[in-house]
């Protein structure tokens, strides 16, 4: 693609992708010039989405919007749905040129994105989406024939065989405009009130792109030896608690490259885990270990186990 000129605007969607690292529609639009980086809470009858989020997400986006508004210097902008009306509005403020967002997967999703991916282009704007929450796409792995798999361990041949992409530092600086139509987070009414039933959760757990990384590496250092027999236990660190940071795309399946020093020697251990998994039997039990494993290593400190390994997280849930 021929380069972009410096000069233009750019909008960065921020959907299930709340962080700055490993980012590539943030990452594509900073090359470009100016961002309007944009949060629109849309309702279930805005996109077709079936089931209304539960109390718990609502309480942890809210707080996962606050980290990433404040790791943007406090200019990320919120509005309500439906998305294509918001997006009408921004451009017309901003005078943007473009709109960059990352793919999400779910059907009503695709459709949505579909839709407004034509809308936009038709008035003249261009549209890119990215991969920002898989290691391959569905359509780059098939068989012989052409066709999906619907065998475990062929799927997971070709998925090893296929390289996959460098992650993406954040951006070293984002030029980001004032925009007078962002809502306060407050006016989403995320949070629980009478009664406050999350009250003491922050103590427990961090929402954000910076408590992500401090869960992973707690995890590697802690949780990771001995996970194979005691991740069934919650109330024990061995289990990793990065589910909802995955969720809400705090955290890349894709993130590696060289871990901090703290979590360096959880490389090793990393190693030494999958190679006691692999020698267990080789029931499913000793596969799921080695595969969970394996997982961590490779999309968390870049570093899988030195002997074939059976599997990913492919694809977020």
């Amino acid at each position: 693609m021929p380069s972009q000129p410096r000069d233009r605007t750019t909008i960065a969607w921020f959907r299930q992708d709340l962080r700055l690292a490993d980012n590539p529609a943030l990452f594509e639009a900073a090359k470009a010039g100016a961002v309007v980086p944009v949060f629109i809470l849309e309702e279930p009858k805005d996109c077709g989405e079936t089931h209304p989020m539960g109390g718990a997400s609502r309480w942890w986006l809210h707080h996962a919007l606050a980290a990433l508004d404040k790791s943007l210097g406090g200019r990320l902008v919120l509005m309500r749905g439906p998305a294509g009306k918001a997006l009408e509005a921004l451009v017309k403020e901003t005078g943007a040129s473009a709109v960059h967002w990352n793919r999400c997967y779910e059907p009503h999703a695709i459709a949505r994105d579909k839709k407004l991916k034509a809308d936009l282009m038709a008035a003249g704007l261009e549209v890119r989406s990215f991969n920002g929450s898989l290691l391959h796409e569905p359509w780059e792995l098939e068989t012989k024939t052409g066709g999906p798999f619907k065998v475990y361990s062929p799927f997971w041949r070709a998925a090893l065989a296929k390289a996959v992409a460098a992650p993406l530092p954040a951006p070293e600086a984002l030029d980001i405009p004032q925009v007078s139509l962002s809502l306060a987070l407050d006016d989403f009414a995320l949070l629980p009130v009478k009664p406050d039933w999350a009250a003491g959760w922050l103590d427990l757990w961090r929402p954000g792109e910076k408590g992500a990384a401090e869960r992973l590496s707690a995890f590697l250092e802690e949780g990771l030896d001995g996970y194979g027999e005691l991740r069934n236990r919650p109330d024990l660190p061995n289990v990793s608690r990065l589910s909802p940071h995955l969720h809400f795309g705090e955290i890349s399946p894709g993130r590696s490259g060289r871990p901090p020093a703290s979590t360096r020697s959880s490389m090793a251990t990393c190693r030494r885990m999958a190679t006691s998994s692999c020698r267990k039997s080789a029931g499913g039990s000793s596969r799921i270990t080695f595969s969970t494993i394996s997982r961590i290593c490779r999309s968390a400190t870049g570093s899988p186990p030195s002997m074939p390994i059976p599997g990913p997280r492919m694809m977020r849930r």
